[in-house]
């Protein structure tokens, strides 16, 4: 889950636009920062139609400020058996949504079919832009977890 505050929005429009920031520094009465919105998903857990998919789903929901639709984007992750091993993104999806609590309506689906059922460790990175709003550029990460899906 991630939060953005209106300073670290004031920090990201300024130095967008140039300008120094310090805190007297001014920001261009146009720029709009995104307020607070919290970015978040479910784990990765084994679809319930076939085909046998590993798969997530990511939502935001608005607390304050501009903003109500965002550019929800989910890469589902997955790691290999070997030890050290780094993790590697198998499939994306991105759709426009309005602020929810995550109802099939207002969220975002990545799905990868299994090669197997062996056992792999599988998270999603999340990243949430409000549409014609400057906003900073983190990504959340929902908790490893393991899965009997091969990729």
């Amino acid at each position: 889950m991630r939060l953005r505050t209106p300073l670290t929005s004031m920090a990201l429009a300024a130095a967008l636009l140039g300008l120094s920031v310090s805190p007297s520094a001014a920001v261009a009465p146009s720029v709009k920062g995104p307020g607070t919105f919290v970015t978040n998903g479910d784990r990765v857990h084994i679809s319930s139609t076939p085909p046998r998919t590993a798969s997530a789903h990511a939502w935001w929901t608005h607390v304050a400020g501009p903003g109500t639709k965002a550019r929800v984007t989910i890469w589902l992750q997955v790691k290999a058996a070997k030890k050290g091993s780094k993790w590697h993104s198998v499939a994306k999806n991105s759709k426009n949504l309005k602020s929810g609590n995550g109802g099939s309506a207002r969220r975002v689906v990545a799905r990868k079919k299994c090669a197997n059922q062996s056992k792999r460790q599988w998270r999603t990175m999340i990243d949430v832009d409000l549409i014609g709003v400057a906003d900073t550029p983190e990504k959340a990460y929902t908790k490893a977890v393991t899965v009997k899906c091969g990729a």
